[in-house]
């Protein structure tokens, strides 16, 4: 006769699942057919897009630091680079310092979650930024094993291009006080699934 134990069945049994939205540029957490908790993310930008399809966590960093990218700061610790890599020649007096991704979650090669800045449209080398908190919350709930399904088609927004945003055109009205950019947008209401849904 064949006996599971409770034990062995909590390792198994995982209750939450992610779903990141790049078209959206959120992701939810899921437990079962309700969505638990929604977060504002930042994707890959053009050139390091964030890859599609189904994955699972795989490895779990609360102080997890880049091995690729990071910035080059001088002797005085001010930045010279803010966007650089381990590749690029360090002027001298100066060091490459690893860019920080707290709360990491790996599920797709050098890709994962974590906290990091979010400036209203996709900006990362590839990986899921989340503010703080967020990230904090989906690292708590989540295992390695938890399915992650990342769909959808990155935006190319006007204040969007490969770099970053593009300088404004034009002078805007003095009485014009509204704030524009998805980063202002409310996001979609939270889709609840009878099933789990296929994405083309």
């Amino acid at each position: 006769m064949f006996f599971v134990t409770a034990t062995a069945f909590a390792q198994t049994e995982n209750p939450y699942r992610v779903e990141i939205d790049l078209g959206q540029q959120t992701a939810y957490l899921i437990r079962g057919r309700r969505v638990v908790m929604r977060s504002p993310i930042s994707s890959g930008r053009y050139g390091h897009l964030t890859e599609t399809g189904s994955f699972k966590v795989i490895e779990k960093e609360r102080n997890h630091y880049s091995s690729i990218y990071g910035k080059i700061v001088d002797g005085n610790g001010r930045t010279v680079i803010a966007d650089a890599d381990v590749d690029m020649k360090v002027p001298r007096g100066c060091k490459f310092v690893p860019a920080p991704m707290p709360w990491f979650m790996r599920f797709h090669g050098a890709d994962g979650m974590h906290a990091g800045y979010l400036p209203g449209y996709p900006a990362s080398h590839g990986c899921v930024r989340m503010p703080d908190q967020s990230a904090l919350a989906f690292y708590n709930a989540v295992e390695v094993g938890t399915p992650v399904t990342v769909f959808g088609r990155t935006p190319r927004t006007n204040q969007y291009f490969r770099y970053g945003p593009q300088p404004q055109r034009g002078i805007p009205w003095p009485w014009s006080r509204q704030q524009i950019g998805p980063q202002y947008e409310s996001p979609p209401p939270p889709r609840v699934y009878d099933s789990r849904p296929f994405y083309p």
